[in-house]
């Protein structure tokens, strides 16, 4: 069963679990605006694909080698149309206190973002909701979208920003 989109969506919202335990697939359900049965099944697949381990935590390198030299070919994005949305890689946190934008901003389309830019394909339609609910997992979505879509440099930078976070 190949990994879907979502699947990265779930583990990277786990990798960010301080807790002894895991969160329940419902409380994850919750808050990645997700059916807690797509929360399972992504669970499952994650699980299968070695990017978590059996009780729900993350394996850690394997999600961070997937990230830096997998993502970018297993679920590519383009830039599409000018919309309003929520601004992503290199236009959001982390990376945008460190790039000067001169350009349109990549963003997830949303009606309620309020950022013009050139719409990214979000790992799940989720994504902008669960990134204004969580501004640590807003980041780590924004870094893998500057691996997805960045260029060298921006790539660079999000791999050693992601290299921090899941590195641990």
């Amino acid at each position: 069963m190949p990994l879907k989109p979502q699947d990265l969506f779930v583990v990277l919202k786990l990798a960010l679990n301080d807790s002894e335990s895991p969160p329940s697939y419902n409380q994850l359900a919750y808050e990645l605006a997700m059916s807690p049965s797509k929360v399972h099944d992504a669970v499952k697949r994650a699980t299968a694909a070695g990017l978590l381990h059996g009780d729900r935590r993350p394996h850690r390198r394997a999600l961070l080698d997937f990230i830096l030299h997998g993502v970018t070919f297993a679920f590519y994005a383009e830039r599409g149309s000018v919309t309003r949305g929520v601004p992503t890689a290199h236009a959001a946190p982390p990376l945008s206190r460190e790039i000067a934008e001169g350009e349109l901003a990549p963003v997830w389309p949303d009606p309620k973002g309020k950022v013009r830019g050139e719409a990214i394909e979000p790992l799940h339609k989720g994504v902008p909701e669960a990134a204004r609910n969580d501004a640590d997992l807003y980041e780590l979505l924004a870094l893998v979208d500057a691996i997805r879509i960045g260029r060298a440099r921006e790539r660079k930078l999000a791999a050693k920003h992601l290299e921090r976070r899941l590195g641990k």
